[in-house]
């Protein structure tokens, strides 16, 4: 594995920048044309609220919620682009529908609104995603995201406050740990060298590990193979043994 995945291309800073201007557009029509888009959002186990696992992650109540959802998803896309270029369209897609086809399911009876599941999604994916590859920069990537947004996962349980969607948090937690199973990151497996990192290693069958007893001391080669081994030798009448190995090597070079 190496780092050639890892390239910077300008869709790093402007999927993030896009999807977040999006919203304050969004935002904007609402309050230049005083449009009432809650309505819009998730309405759990109703068919008319099925609109808002679609919509429900565009629409903010007030600026403030607002602007503590655009920070999170400028940093968490970007890190997405840049470090899972291959899975982020997919991760962000499917992360908004099926996220809120989970709040529609297990929500209270209220309209939820607002990205801050998908930011759950990120996370989530992120963190666990980092820590399946084993891979040493993305499992440091996983610890720095529960070390800077570790403290969210306190608002995935209920009556920590009352008027946010525990909910939504909840179903984008799951979802993003979901994708990070289902989404396959095969250009940061480790390249296997040598046949023991192969998972159907078996040292029992091994030539080498054979010389070795179970308390890693060394033992005499069986019988059986020396004599495959050193079959010339028997076939030669001559005595099997280190004396004629050495004078084979010997006769191998020219006499001066």
């Amino acid at each position: 594995m190496n780092d050639n995945h890892f390239k910077y291309s300008n869709s790093v800073l402007a999927l993030p920048l896009f999807f977040v201007w999006f919203l304050w557009f969004v935002y904007w029509l609402q309050i230049k044309f005083d449009f009432d888009f809650f309505e819009n959002g998730i309405l759990p186990r109703t068919f008319s609220g099925l609109q808002g696992v679609i919509f429900s992650p565009f629409i903010h109540s007030d600026i403030k919620h607002l602007y503590n959802n655009s920070i999170p998803l400028l940093i968490l896309l970007a890190t997405l682009r840049f470090f899972y270029a291959r899975q982020s369209l997919a991760v962000i897609g499917y992360g908004i529908i099926l996220s809120g086809f989970i709040t529609w399911v297990i929500g209270r009876d209220s309209y939820h609104i607002g990205a801050s599941s998908l930011i759950y999604v990120l996370v989530s994916f992120i963190f666990f995603k980092g820590i399946q590859t084993k891979y040493y920069r993305l499992v440091a990537l996983s610890l720095a995201v529960v070390v800077v947004y570790g403290g969210l996962v306190w608002y995935i349980f209920p009556k920590v406050e009352e008027n946010i969607s525990w909910e939504g948090h909840l179903a984008g937690l799951i979802t993003g740990f979901v994708l990070s199973l289902l989404y396959k990151t095969p250009e940061y497996k480790k390249v296997i060298k040598y046949d023991w990192e192969h998972p159907d290693f078996n040292p029992q069958e091994d030539k080498f590990m054979q010389r070795f007893d179970e308390h890693g001391n060394f033992v005499n080669i069986p019988k059986m193979e020396l004599e495959d081994e050193f079959l010339p030798y028997y076939s030669s009448g001559l005595p099997v043994n280190y004396t004629i190995v050495e004078n084979k090597k010997n006769e191998s070079k020219p006499e001066s």
